[in-house]
């Protein structure tokens, strides 16, 4: 495993310098010990300074080991438009094997000519849709729900499966962005069949924090130019959750128009609720 929690390292020494001179130096002694330690314990392979600053993201935010120790997780996704409109649905995953539902409250945007309930859901194996309790076989309703089923698992989880195996790292230097200095990283996958994502994250050099990031949509053909997606967290139970989302397009500068954002609420974020696979049956 390569994880390791430094928390409890970083509350000792802020603790014992606050003690005086003395402490100071016991505290520094102290914590370039635990570090050393950390260092020895942990032996990441680093492929580059990016790499490692994504590294220090994840383990700040909590990495897949301790997301996963929570089971799963239900919350209130809100999806809202510039024009008004917006989706509002109860999700609810569990992680092992990355299983995945939706019940919809309000649906302006997915499927709104339809009247009643929908539902749609991944099981581990197969996806489905269910409209007023009857299996849709529509194949655009089904191509939603493929589409967005691992969409919504990856958002929700993606802060720490960016040390998933396969992930390319590339430190793209130092930027400055509202007056704070920021590591840019560019995230990509290893060469494949199918052409993947882009992602470039800027971490906050203060906060050790993502403040936004730039991705792209290869299924959707947003490329050339990529979405710059601004987030603000919230610690829930230990694990630190962007659940304030905002993006629009961008060029890959990071640099926007002044056209209003798309923006992205996750609400009552409750982990450990008892799902079980059946409940992610058709």
């Amino acid at each position: 495993m390569r994880t390791l929690n430094f928390l409890p390292i970083l509350f000792l020494s802020l603790f014992l310098a606050s003690c005086g001179d003395t402490s100071e130096k016991m505290a520094d002694k102290m914590s370039d010990k635990a570090m050393t330690a950390a260092k020895e314990m942990v032996k990441v392979d680093f492929q580059n300074k990016g790499h490692e600053v994504v590294y220090n993201f994840v383990e700040k935010v909590g990495n897949y080991s301790k997301l996963a120790e929570k089971k799963d997780v239900m919350y209130t996704y809100t999806y809202a438009t510039p024009d008004g409109k917006s989706d509002v649905c109860t999700e609810k995953y569990i992680f092992d094997g990355e299983l995945s539902y939706a019940d919809y409250s309000k649906r302006d945007l997915t499927l709104p000519e339809l009247e009643g309930k929908i539902e749609q859901g991944y099981d581990g194996s197969s996806y489905w849709a269910k409209h007023n309790g009857e299996m849709m076989k529509d194949e655009a309703a089904m191509k939603h729900v493929v589409f967005i089923r691992p969409t919504n698992f990856y958002w929700f989880a993606m802060n720490q499966k960016l040390l998933d195996p396969g992930m390319i790292y590339e430190y793209m230097g130092e930027k400055e962005v509202d007056g704070v200095a920021q590591d840019v990283v560019k995230i990509s996958f290893k060469p494949s069949d199918k052409p993947s994502d882009v992602y470039q994250i800027y971490v906050n050099k203060e906060t050790g924090l993502v403040d936004q990031f730039l991705f792209t949509v290869v299924d959707f053909g947003v490329v050339e130019n990529p979405m710059l997606m601004q987030v603000k967290y919230e610690n829930v139970d230990g694990i630190m959750i962007a659940t304030n989302r905002k993006y629009k397009m961008s060029t890959w500068d990071a640099d926007v128009d002044d056209k209003p954002w798309i923006k992205v609420t996750w609400e009552n974020i409750k982990f450990n609720n008892g799902l079980t696979p059946a409940d992610f049956k058709a």
